[in-house]
């Protein structure tokens, strides 16, 4: 079983960073990993479009760097299907999106913990990369990784907001994270992500989360952005898309050397 370095830097009390995908690019995932400047790649399952076998190539193109691990962003439904699909091909921690309620943060984490009587979750034996496919089927080392996933639950709804102490209170919850685009939404305000309500929630979820013992993390743009969070106590972020980056590229040099041809 491959080192979680996500969950082995939380044991260990140390800052995180991630960076999200939305292409399943083995290139991309490389290039990511040669930088050395990230502990876990999120493949943004609920936006990109993939097969099964993308997430086993997903999932090995990470391993080829030590330093790093991965990550899946879990949809509404099927929350089960993809949980375990993404487990079993390596994706080693889970973002769930979409949650209403404390009862349905406990079903995401039923998802990923093996279904013992000690663990109380749903996920069953299968013959899957996550044990060398023949190798660790259903025994004690495949049932460590599974409780050692990282479970991070997207705060995105008025709902959850509203049930924000009692879904930190639920045992297994690593990370929170707060999601303003589905929260303008859900607030009856698309589109107004910088509004002073919406900010405000934000600030409300990080400080409850710091107060209960749950980590924090806040997605930025630039590392610029970071500092404020930084100072509220912050320590673990996401930054960047690899389509926002590209689509930055090609908007600052090809309209710079369309203004430059424009002169000649």
């Amino acid at each position: 079983m491959k080192k979680n370095r996500l969950r082995e830097l939380l044991n260990e009390g140390k800052p995180t960073i991630g960076t999200h995908m939305v292409t399943t690019s083995p290139q991309i995932v490389e290039v990511i990993g040669h930088s050395g400047a990230f502990d876990y790649i999120e493949l943004c399952g609920e936006y990109a479009p993939w097969g099964l076998t993308d997430l086993d190539n997903f999932a090995r193109a990470v391993e080829l760097f030590p330093h790093m691990s991965s990550m899946m962003k879990v949809e509404q439904e099927p929350r089960i299907f993809i949980t375990t699909r993404s487990l079993g091909a390596g994706i080693q921690n889970v973002l769930f999106a979409d949650c209403h309620s404390a009862a349905e943060v406990k079903e995401c984490i039923r998802a990923v913990k093996p279904e013992t009587p000690e663990d109380g979750g749903v996920h069953g034996c299968s013959l899957r990369r996550i044990g060398g496919y023949l190798l660790d089927i259903g025994n004690e080392a495949w049932a460590k990784a599974l409780r050692e996933v990282v479970i991070v639950i997207m705060i995105e709804k008025v709902s959850a907001m509203e049930q924000l102490e009692e879904i930190l209170s639920v045992e297994g919850v690593n990370m929170v994270q707060f999601g303003p685009c589905d929260y303008s939404i859900s607030l009856g305000k698309p589109g107004q992500w910088g509004i002073p309500e919406l900010q405000k929630a934000q600030r409300d979820m990080i400080e409850l989360a710091l107060k209960k013992g749950v980590h924090p993390r806040v997605e930025v743009d630039s590392f610029e952005e970071a500092k404020e969070y930084i100072d509220m106590g912050v320590r673990h972020f996401c930054i960047g898309f690899d389509l926002a980056v590209i689509y930055e590229w090609c908007q600052h040099h090809g309209k710079g050397m369309r203004k430059l041809l424009a002169d000649v």
